[in-house]
């Protein structure tokens, strides 16, 4: 685990505000962060919520072979994971030091005191035994993971329920949950974890530390006890040493916030199956809260229609009156219509188009004509005046008689051009009239 360190500055601040008894979120020394416990809608899934520090916690179980030295008692495996998306510090694919601490914690407060019935996981004896495990995933860290495991694991376990089973003879029967309702788990009590954190070598004391006060601590010191008062586990880490009183004092504190952190958990799981009984919504989903964007839900208002004609009378009456608009189409021609709120559309004027089509077409056969005559030659103004007729005929050559006064008539041989040449001129042609011409 790769944390960033504080700079000085912030942690003579945070050290400074201890000393005055002031914390980051307000809180007094004593006082724990808010919990909250949503369950899931399979049995053994659930949330639990510690300030900003999530953790989730699933239960499964499967019907294994037993141990060898313990033959009549079931098995208990516990998981704890933390990954990139709880925190960046943490790395993927490795197991820190952390992690490994965590893990045994976790073992020796739920496992080692014997808090669940291993015997009533028996099935066959030496054959088949049930195997629970627990998984337990960080989703948030800010801080006390081990507190939040630890509660977040019990109530797993309470919650959970496993098929039930039947054994004649040799042959050991599995029925689904439609067939016979789960059993839940043998719990005899619930330890549950209470951190401390110590600071100027033991002078200053916190209880439920945030993520930035383990920052700036000396040591830990975490008691596992249950709401009998019986310690579970007790484990100081940091090297700092503690006087007697120091941890008489602690595990009065965790006493008081473990019969606490008990009832809320019994409350829980009591309010989860009267809704589950009731035929209710339960499940991750109704667990949030309304007025959240991420709730995809909100609470249903009233609506009151008894004064709708007056309003929407008072409205109208106080609106501007509407522009006019064009209600109906108009047809312009045939197959067009006008489109829009009263402004006239270009669609309609298909014979301007029609018209403009036209001129340019007889502007790029003037053009056309043009050229070809500089090409061939023949100066056609001087050739009678601007009344003279112009023939166009399909035949490539053809003799010509200009009348013209005072004058004696004259054979003058000119080209005339087809209606297919104008639209695709070509040089090729006009070199072998210019030839013609030069033998005539």
């Amino acid at each position: 685990m790769k944390e960033t360190p504080l700079s000085n500055c912030e942690r003579r601040f945070l050290l400074r505000a201890i000393e005055e008894k002031k914390r980051l979120d307000g809180r007094q020394t004593y006082d724990y962060r808010n919990i909250k416990i949503s369950f899931g809608t399979d049995y053994g899934c659930c949330i639990v919520e510690l300030g900003k520090t999530r953790v989730l916690g699933q239960v499964s179980c499967e019907l294994v072979s037993p141990k060898l030295n313990r033959a009549t008692e079931g098995i208990l495996f516990f998981n704890l994971e933390l990954s990139q998306m709880a925190a960046p510090a943490f790395e993927p694919g490795r197991q820190s030091d952390l992690l490994v601490k965590l893990n045994r914690l976790l073992e020796r407060c739920l496992r080692n005191s014997k808090c669940i019935d291993t015997e009533s996981l028996c099935v066959v004896a030496g054959e088949k035994v049930w195997q629970i495990r627990v998984d337990l995933h960080l989703l948030n860290h800010d801080g006390n993971i081990i507190d939040a495991a630890s509660i977040a694991a019990i109530v797993a376990l309470c919650h959970f329920r496993r098929p039930d089973v039947s054994v004649q003879g040799d042959e050991v029967t599995l029925y689904t949950l439609e067939e016979r309702d789960p059993v839940p788990l043998s719990i005899h009590h619930m330890p549950i974890c209470v951190s401390f954190a110590f600071f100027q070598q033991g002078t200053y004391l916190l209880v439920d530390p945030s993520e930035r006060e383990e920052r700036v601590m000396d040591g830990l010191l975490v008691i596992a006890m249950n709401k009998h008062r019986e310690i579970c586990t007790i484990q100081s880490s940091g090297g700092i040493m503690l006087l007697k009183d120091q941890v008489l004092r602690c595990s009065r504190i965790a006493g008081v916030k473990v019969m606490e952190i008990t009832e809320l958990i019994q409350k829980a799981l009591e309010n989860d199956q009267k809704v589950r009984k009731e035929g209710g919504k339960f499940g991750f989903a109704e667990s949030m809260a309304d007025q959240r964007i991420t709730a995809f839900k909100m609470e249903k208002a009233p609506v009151d229609t008894s004064d709708v004609e007056e309003k929407a009378e008072e409205i109208i009456s106080e609106a501007e009156p509407p522009s006019e608009v064009v209600s109906k189409p108009v047809l312009w021609t045939p197959g067009t219509a006008q489109i829009g709120e009263g402004v006239e559309n270009s669609w309609g004027h298909l014979e301007d188009s029609e018209k403009e089509d036209q001129d340019e077409g007889d502007s790029d056969e003037a053009i056309i004509l043009d050229g070809l005559k500089m090409d061939t030659g023949v100066e056609v103004s001087n050739i009678g005046s601007q009344d003279a007729p112009i023939v166009l005929s399909d035949s490539e050559e053809e003799e010509m008689i200009i009348l013209e006064p005072d004058k004696n008539p004259k054979k003058i041989r000119t080209q005339t051009i087809s209606a297919t040449q104008v639209k695709a001129p070509s040089k090729k042609p006009v070199k072998k009239r210019k030839k013609k011409r030069a033998a005539n």
